[in-house]
């Protein structure tokens, strides 16, 4: 079940992000709101998923699918680019959440 929040956590939080730059300096007010409501449910999912996970997987998981999200957000819908050396190092950041994840939890 701690994915499953983690995964609500991520998908909410970058839904929050995309509104944010929608929001233009947070001068349109719905999507201002939409990012302040994406990021205190993202948190609480957040905080869901800490109960079963251990925090290094979740930050871990969070901030590197965060990044990969991120990337493909502002490409598909802001049309920008990002440059070879960045997509190595998200790469990277991809495959240090995976290590993360099957190898880094000890109990």
């Amino acid at each position: 079940m701690g994915y499953i929040y983690l995964a609500l956590a991520i998908v909410l939080e970058m839904f929050g992000t995309t509104c944010m730059k929608l929001s233009d300096g947070f001068s349109n007010k719905l999507f201002a709101a939409g990012t302040l409501l994406s990021y205190g449910v993202c948190f609480y999912f957040s905080a869901l998923s800490l109960k079963s996970l251990q925090l290094n997987i979740v930050y871990a998981t969070w901030s590197g699918l965060g990044i990969v999200l991120a990337a493909v957000v502002a490409k598909i819908f802001f049309q920008e680019s990002i440059s070879t050396p960045g997509l190595i190092g998200i790469a990277f950041i991809v495959v240090g959440v995976v290590l993360c994840n099957f190898f880094g939890a000890t109990k």
